[in-house]
């Protein structure tokens, strides 16, 4: 794993640094975590790294495109290692969950825009919203069971 690490962080003209191997590890094994999540990560295996070399880290890896930020409406940023690819994502409106999804379908359809004012697009986020299972079927159970309590 560390070699095609490497291999990234040179392709980005970065050096490789054991708190930058550290966050992409945490990054590729956790997808979607925030600031707090990865430094949490990060620290588990690497004590003596800092919070702000953290932040630092996953500055440079977003501007050089190693890694993307997301943020969807009302939750705080996350970042995920799966960039280039013009993947979406679905978040679950009562726990936070997130997922990935493919474009609807064929290739990459979502850049086609209905009137794109003369943009040359390059890329489409879309999110779409809605209720996880888990959140779906506990909801169903406490349904059931404030049922049962009116009869």
């Amino acid at each position: 794993m560390t070699p095609d690490f490497e291999t990234q962080l040179r392709a980005v003209s970065l050096r490789v640094t054991r708190p930058r191997l550290a966050v992409l590890a945490a990054l590729r094994n956790h997808p979607h975590v925030d600031t707090d999540t990865v430094i949490a990560l990060v620290r588990a295996e690497h004590p003596a790294i800092s919070h702000q070399t953290v932040y630092d880290v996953l500055r440079a890896f977003t501007e050089t495109g190693l890694i993307r930020r997301i943020q969807p409406a009302g939750a705080t940023a996350r970042y995920e290692s799966r960039v280039g690819d013009n993947h979406h994502h679905v978040v679950c409106r009562s726990c936070g969950a997130i997922a990935d999804v493919e474009c609807a379908v064929g290739h990459a359809p979502c850049l086609t825009a209905s009137d794109d004012h003369g943009f040359v697009v390059d890329e489409a986020e879309v999110v779409y919203w809605g209720t996880c299972p888990d959140c779906a079927t506990e909801r169903l159970a406490q349904g059931s069971a404030s049922s049962e309590g009116n009869r």
